[in-house]
């Protein structure tokens, strides 16, 4: 299985035949490595109602048939676009064909802003737990540090995390350095910085942040063999 980085907090994971994308930002994001037409994921998830993170979501599961995996509120507005999804929970879990999929919470904002100033409500942001091939990856999408990620990672060992740290709207290096300690991941990718101003962070000072030899830098394209 491959898991690899494309920018802000764009994630691809290749396992078995399939294709599974997270927060697909990809038009707009000046980071990313990748082009929505070369894209042909199995399935989508998405962790929060936010443009920098649903992206690019409705284009590229019409274009590919791709069952889109979020929040029960933000996947029925999506099905209203004409997309196939699967809505879910915080805490829940269900097995799909490619692996097991469960909803964590995390505590950010959520919604999407339209052209006439209204605000569309879009469920509870939330991480997520995938867990492919015996192998188990923690996205945390944006949240901020609570201790509850210690539960998180006593009941779910996780052989790799992608956790936020541009600060400001999510966790900073320091406080993201502090969950990987309490989620004892055996592999931590930092995500979530540099694509806006308000965002810009040096990955490689929250490596050094890290007390134990887990974090690794990956640039936009670069993976990780689990």
């Amino acid at each position: 299985m491959k898991v690899s980085y494309h920018g802000h907090s764009v994630v691809k994971i290749q396992s078995n035949g399939y294709t599974i994308l997270i927060d697909p930002f990809i038009t707009g994001n000046d980071l990313t490595d990748l082009e929505v037409k070369d894209l042909k994921p199995d399935y989508i998830i998405v962790t929060h109602g936010h443009d920098d993170h649903l992206g690019d979501t409705v284009d590229l599961a019409k274009k590919n048939n791709a069952l889109v995996i979020a929040n029960f509120e933000l996947a029925t507005y999506l099905g209203w676009q004409g997309v196939n999804t699967h809505g879910m929970h915080i805490g829940g879990a269900h097995e799909f064909e490619f692996g097991r999929v469960k909803l964590t919470q995390a505590f950010h904002g959520t919604g999407l802003v339209t052209e006439n100033k209204e605000i569309i409500y879009c469920g509870m942001p939330a991480g997520v737990l995938i867990t492919i091939e015996g192998k188990t990856i923690y996205h945390a999408g944006d949240t901020g540090l609570f201790s509850d990620m210690k539960l998180i990672g006593d009941r779910h060992p996780i052989d790799l995390a992608f956790l936020p740290i541009g600060d400001n709207f999510t966790m900073g290096p320091e406080d993201a350095a502090y969950a990987a300690e309490l989620l004892s991941a055996k592999n931590v990718v930092p995500i979530h910085y540099n694509t806006f101003p308000r965002i810009k962070q040096d990955p490689y000072q929250f490596i050094k942040l890290l007390k134990s030899d887990v974090g690794k830098v990956l640039k936009p394209g670069e993976g990780i063999e689990l």
